[in-house]
Order: structure tokens, then sequence, then C-alpha cells
């Protein structure tokens, strides 16, 4: 029923692909071979505030000067493509661009403020593309599902998204000042993901830059699709293999909300052309209300029918009208499955 795309490496992100290639590989080359340029790529906050040189807040916060930063936020923005996968690469590279611009302005207010009130003097912060990474933190705290695996000492929980706050707390600790760049991107990234002041709409990659990335990068750094699963135990370790299980997990939680909307939404006044959501997962559906009859079932609040602003695709529209769907059921299933025509036209073979 499902495919295996979702799990693949970096299958349909090939934005955060690049974000692993080009910053790693310029980082390792101005570590390494090309020390001499070092100041140039500083985040100095004396350089901007007293010298005025402004495009240090460009310059310093691209690439990592420490193999310890490079190693830990790569190890992050591939475990944050699933973002990528599950909104598209142009809303992503809106979230991470709208998260770097208001990261650089509270970097500035929280040294300031540290300066006013305690006499902290900090000149020089990590340098890096860490303040979107941290943001990145906050839609997968709301929105990825927490799956437990195992438990330490019949106490602490071990879930799939253990390793990645691991990994998110070595980086914070890689420096002194670490912290201030990972407040300003956890704040940058609760207002960006919060929608305050319609930021997104404001702070977002125009069509066309998007249009261009698309034709420039793609080619370059997009993945093939994969034409069968890998057997397990062939060439993947134990690791690889459970994240490959817990990417297809959360792609079934998600679909399997959807379902639960979709089901509460016919006891509303049914609309014409809408799919019946009803027959998708019909075994989880089931084994669902098996264990609701164990128990008594507790009153549900009232349905309110989420906002669905995501916009389709009219190639992919027509595809599935080629197929003989109607055009209402054909967004819908475009819609609820973001875009991706294969899960789309699964769910409309399933109707």
């Amino acid at each position: 029923m499902f495919t295996s795309t979702g799990s693949w490496g970096l299958y349909k992100a090939p934005l955060s692909k690049s974000l692993l290639l080009l910053p790693t590989v310029l980082s390792v080359l101005l570590t390494v071979l090309l020390p001499q340029y070092h100041d140039m790529f500083t985040y100095n906050l004396q350089a901007v505030r007293q010298g005025k040189e402004f495009w240090r807040l460009v310059s310093g916060r691209l690439f990592c000067l420490d193999l310890k930063d490079t190693f830990c936020s790569s190890l992050l923005i591939y475990n944050f493509r699933i973002f990528e996968r599950r909104f598209g690469s142009h809303k992503f590279a809106s979230f991470l661009f709208g998260a770097w611009i208001l990261s650089a302005f509270v970097d500035l207010l929280l040294t300031e403020a540290l300066r006013f009130m305690f006499e902290l003097q900090v000149d020089v912060l990590p340098a890096g593309l860490l303040g979107p990474v941290f943001a990145l933190f906050v839609p997968f705290y709301n929105s990825i599902p927490r799956v437990q695996v195992t438990q330490v000492l019949g106490h602490v929980s071990i879930t799939n998204k253990s390793l990645t706050y691991i990994v998110g707390a070595q980086l914070l600790t890689s420096s002194a000042y670490m912290w201030i760049v990972a407040c300003s991107g956890l704040i940058a990234g609760m207002f960006y993901y919060s929608n305050k002041l319609a930021v997104q709409k404001f702070l977002r990659v125009p069509e066309w830059v998007a249009r261009c990335g698309s034709v420039l990068l793609e080619p370059v750094f997009s993945d093939s699709e994969p034409t069968a699963e890998a057997p397990l135990g062939m060439g993947a370790t134990l690791d690889i293999q459970r994240q490959q299980r817990m990417d297809m997990l959360d792609q079934q939680l998600l679909l399997t909300q959807l379902a639960h909307f979709r089901r509460n939404a016919q006891q509303q006044p049914a609309q014409t052309g809408l799919l019946n959501w009803n027959r998708f997962f019909p075994s989880l559906r089931h084994r669902g209300q098996n264990r609701l009859q164990e128990g008594p079932q507790p009153q549900q609040p009232p349905y309110t029918h989420p906002p669905d602003n995501t916009d389709v695709v009219e190639e992919q529209v027509a595809r599935l009208m080629e197929m003989g769907f109607s055009r209402m059921d054909a967004q819908e299933a475009l819609r609820a499955s973001n875009n991706d025509i294969n899960i789309a036209t699964n769910f409309l073979l399933q109707h």
C-alpha cells in the first residue's frame, strides 16, 4: 500500500542534499586548506556594531569554521530532510530563509541584552548555518510523531526522536556561546512556525527563485527514484533499517490522521464530489474500533475541519483526470498527499 520512497536517503530532497554537500565541502576547505580566509567568514558581532561590517551577518552565517559543528549540523540536516519531502522544496527553503533572517536579528538582540543586563560582552558567535538548523527543532517537536523504541533502566524511554535530540545537544555544547545561537534559532523557528505577524507571507523564497533553483539544482542534486526496496540485511545496518521503518511509520500515522479527519467530517452535512476517506486503512480503523469496544468510549470534542491551504499542481490534476477520476477527487487526493501523485493515485484506486 505504501511506497518505500519516503525512507530512501535523500530522494525527493534536493535542497537537503545541496545543504549537506556544499557547506560541508566549503567548511573543510576553509578549515584545512584555506585557513588564511577564516576572518572573512567569522561571525564577528563587534565588527558589525562598531565597524558597520553588516556583510558579516551573511558571510559569518553560511559556513561552519569548526569541523565538529559541520559534522553535527550535517547529521541534523539529514534527519530533517523529512520536512522537504513532506512540504516540498519551496516551503522548506522558505522556512530556512525566514528562520535565517529572523535569527540574525535575535542574535543581535540577545547579545545586546546580555551586555546591558549582565555586562557580558559577546563579540564572536559560532559561524555557520546554525540558526535555521536549531529552528527546525520546532516543527520536529510539534509535527513528528513520538514512537517508543525501547526503555533504559525501566524508566528512561528511547524513541525514534532521541538520537536527533542527542546530536542537537552535542552541537549545543560544542562551544561557549553556542547556546545564544541555539536560543536565537529556536525563537526564530517558533516565530516563523506560528506565523506571527504573517511573517510567512513576507519572509519566503519568491516563486521565480524557486523555479530557477529547481532548474539549476535538481539535475545535479536530485536522486533517482528507487525501483525496489532493498532486502533486509543486504548492505544496510540495523540502525538504517530502523530509520527507514520510522520514516514509513511517520507517513502511515499522518495518513491515518487524515482518514480520521475525513471520517469525522462525514458526520456533518456531506458535500458532493468529496472522497470517501473512511475506506482508507480499513485494518487500522477496525483495529482501533476493537480497542475502543474493550472500555468506555470517551466523549469526543466537536470536530473542526483543519484549514487546507495546500496548492495543487494542475499538471498532476490533469494526469489523474486522464485516468478517469473527477477533478474534485483528484484535487482532494493531491492536497491530502502534499502533491505526491503516487500516494494520491493509491488513494483514488482504493476508493
